[in-house]
């Protein structure tokens, strides 16, 4: 049988523009120069489809055509999307060659800086781009795309960059008390020279990184932008028709959009300026979840759990459907969330690379949300019916090319973290440390389901306990998290604090912190569990559970460390809308993206 085609209806402000229709198995979806795509995938019928129009050029002629350079270490669907939807067509690079006959030339670096030089050196490539760049051409460098500019990076180094710019590629420093990495929405410095920034006005963009390039009297003549992240570093260079931006312009909404547009369209003039922004340091996010599984008729859907129970309390005992996940993604996308986030919860069984559904969830929705996408569910090792070996990498990079930007692994990291507190050896063999070297920690979250468990005394158990703000049924004071797989249906032998501090090590960059108690009940997040986290880790927290007012993202935000704040169920059944919830953040004096 063959693989599903998807038809898009194409729309352009160019008055040259015509309908067009594209088949969803294009070009767009390469395959990864580190892992052959698998063709073992049983399509089944899909009841997924997407939302939204596709602005595409229907001309192919060299003017509308970007050559792109994806060398296969991550998620670049979200820039192929935005170049296309501002009606550009790709050229992927395949040669040398390619590169120094590109008209103009985006390079979305994603991932690790020595295996993405690794790759550029080996297939001739590094020696092109620097010809390119030295002759003035019209280059855009995305993320990692800007840092290999430098002379090298510190990251799993020294290694040796393309040394454009002067300057030494280092890691954030959280010693100071700043998260590394630093991920989310924060403000810019910009020169008056930057040309493709020239519509951002004060508003925020989006950063995910852990290694940065700082301004010196060696390379002052290359700086367009600045950020503040505990030091002041370099937010994007510019010389001639030569950019670079370590922030991602496909992540950050219509402000993003606008520095693609600008790049692409250099004497293009701006004929509304657009609203003049507040930003002025990094934002809290606000995130909306969409817990996706099919229900009993096979239709994918978004429900929502009560304590993780996601069916109905009647006869029926049907699955909680509140929504198709591309619709209602791409309507929090225009609501302002800052992210997204999917949790496949009854996917990946037996054989995770054949859930054609979830991946074609994530690529219709990477086509209009220009917002991060993270998603989880089954990112482990495992075996299929014939006796093949997969790796959680391999499970990773087939999410990482299908559109999303982060992943997040569940229960695979408790199992991780127990065998690492027992031996306090790291292997390099789990999923953490394996996706971390290749894609970097920022691409890994580890999502912790824990359960209150009450104490009479503090020495009652091994693990980290706290005095509650709230005393338990029979009046305990104390507690602690015990962290639980398989969906909550089973606790294990470790505690929420120990496992965030165990995974931190191993590789992981954020930590998304549920609670099981607190699940679906409205009564606002554990702020004592959120607390005990991130005041114990120095990666990202992302509070979850329990949201039920827009208070209650203010009081998490006030009373913890929490860099996010994550609901479902609120904003699902339309009780709170995510755009209620900023505006009162920002009345509170919460940085917030608007």
């Amino acid at each position: 049988m063959e693989a599903p085609t998807f038809s898009i209806a194409v729309s352009s402000s160019s008055s040259s523009s015509r309908t067009v229709f594209r088949s969803l198995s294009s070009s767009a979806h390469t395959s990864s120069l580190f892992f052959l795509r698998n063709n073992h995938y049983k399509t089944r019928h899909l009841k997924v489809k997407s939302s939204g129009k596709f602005a595409v050029r229907a001309s192919l002629s060299g003017d509308s055509v970007v050559t792109l350079l994806d060398y296969g270490a991550g998620n670049v669907r979200s820039v192929r999307n935005a170049i296309r939807y501002l009606g550009f067509d790709i050229k992927d690079v395949q040669t040398p060659e390619d590169i120094l006959n590109a008209k103009r030339l985006i390079f979305p670096g994603v991932g690790a800086f020595a295996p993405a030089m690794d790759v550029l050196n080996s297939k001739g490539m590094a020696e092109a781009i620097c010809s390119y760049i030295e002759n003035d051409r019209p280059f855009l460098g995305i993320c990692l795309g800007l840092q290999l500019l430098f002379e090298s990076s510190e990251e799993n180094g020294p290694v040796k960059g393309l040394g454009l710019i002067p300057g030494v590629v280092g890691r954030f420093d959280s010693s100071n008390g700043f998260r590394v990495p630093h991920i989310g929405w924060n403000a810019l410095e910009i020169s008056e020279d930057s040309e493709i920034l020239d519509e951002i006005s004060n508003r925020h963009v989006y950063f995910v990184h852990s290694y940065r390039a700082m301004p010196s009297d060696k390379n002052k003549e290359w700086i367009s932008s600045t950020c503040s992240y505990g030091d002041r570093f370099i937010a994007s260079v510019r010389r001639g028709n030569v950019h670079a931006v370590q922030f991602h312009p496909e992540k950050s909404g219509e402000v993003g959009l606008s520095v693609l547009r600008r790049f692409l369209f250099p004497k293009s003039t701006v004929t509304k300026k657009p609203n003049e922004g507040k930003a002025s340091r990094l934002a809290k996010r606000v995130i909306a979840c969409l817990d996706v599984r099919t229900n009993d008729q096979g239709d994918l859907v978004v429900t929502k759990g009560d304590q993780y129970d996601v069916r109905e309390q009647t006869e029926e005992n049907e699955v909680r459907n509140l929504g198709k996940p591309v619709e209602l993604a791409g309507q929090y996308y225009k609501d302002g969330a800052d992210e997204v986030s999917f949790l496949n919860i009854t996917g990946f069984r037996d054989f995770p690379l054949g859930d054609l559904p979830m991946l074609q969830v994530l690529r219709y929705t990477s086509e209009n949300v220009f917002v991060p996408l993270t998603v989880g569910g089954g990112i482990r090792d495992f075996k299929d019916a014939n006796g093949r070996h997969y790796s959680s990498l391999e499970v990773a990079s087939e999410y990482f090319r299908s559109g999303a930007d982060k992943i997040s692994i569940g229960s695979d990291a408790v199992y991780a973290a127990e065998e690492y507190l027992r031996t306090g050896v790291k292997t390099g063999k789990t999923s953490l440390e394996q996706i971390s070297k290749v894609y970097g920690n920022q691409a890994v979250v580890v999502s912790i389901d824990p359960r209150r468990v009450y104490l009479k005394s503090p020495d009652d158990v091994e693990f980290k306990v706290i005095r509650v703000t709230n005393p338990g049924p029979n009046g305990e004071e104390y507690a602690w998290y015990q962290c639980t797989v398989s969906g909550g249906r089973e606790g294990r032998p470790i505690g929420a604090y120990e496992l965030a501090k165990a995974v931190e090590e191993l590789g992981a960059g954020e930590i998304l912190l549920n609670c099981i108690d607190c699940d679906g009940q409205g009564k606002g997040f554990d702020t004592d569990l959120v607390k005990l986290i991130s005041d114990s880790v120095s990666i990202p927290v992302i509070a979850s559970s329990g949201a039920g007012c827009p208070d209650h993202f203010s009081e998490v935000f006030n009373k913890t460390n929490a860099s996010a704040a994550l609901a479902a169920g609120i904003f699902h059944r339309k009780e709170v809308p995510i755009q209620s919830v900023k505006e009162h953040l920002f009345k509170e004096g919460i940085e917030v993206r608007m």
